[in-house]
């Protein structure tokens, strides 16, 4: 488990057209979606991320993972983000943690609906606050963090 200072933190909703992202306060409290980046090269991509970064005084990252059958063969989603994820901490230099993404777009559906709010097209940016703040739930201060995939090897 790797120590980290509390700070702020970007979460990110990967997909293959489409960039969520949220933050939270320095203290982890509390996730909000943030934007979407609509998806160029992993060039373009990782310089935008990196201006929000630096803009937003970001620590780490948490990355929604999606899970991989067990019978799976082939390459699956999960290896494309986990590869992504190690390209993206190396080029930002700041730990990537990966976080379950099951039902983070559903989730994020709900939360809407809940609060009376219609949701316009892409829903992205509120999957990864979910992401996020089920990743700050989890890690109360003083509760050791995962490893992250930019630290682990192949």
């Amino acid at each position: 488990m790797i120590p980290l200072d509390r700070g702020r933190l970007l979460g990110i909703d990967h997909g293959t057209k489409v960039i969520g992202l949220a933050v939270c306060d320095a203290t982890w409290i509390a996730a909000r979606p943030f934007g979407l980046i609509t998806r160029r090269s992993r060039e373009s991509d990782f310089a935008r991320i990196a201006a929000i970064i630096a803009e937003q005084r970001v620590a780490a990252i948490v990355l929604g993972m999606p899970e991989t059958p067990p019978d799976f063969k082939g390459i699956s989603q999960a290896s494309t983000v986990r590869r992504w994820a190690k390209r993206l901490g190396s080029a930002v230099r700041l730990p990537v943690y990966p976080w379950d993404e099951s039902l983070s777009t559903f989730e994020a559906e709900s939360i809407a609906a809940e609060l009376g709010q219609r949701v316009r097209g892409r829903i992205d940016d509120r999957a990864a606050a979910v992401i996020l703040q089920s990743f700050i739930d989890a890690h109360p201060p003083g509760t050791p963090l995962p490893e992250p995939l930019n630290q682990q090897g192949d």
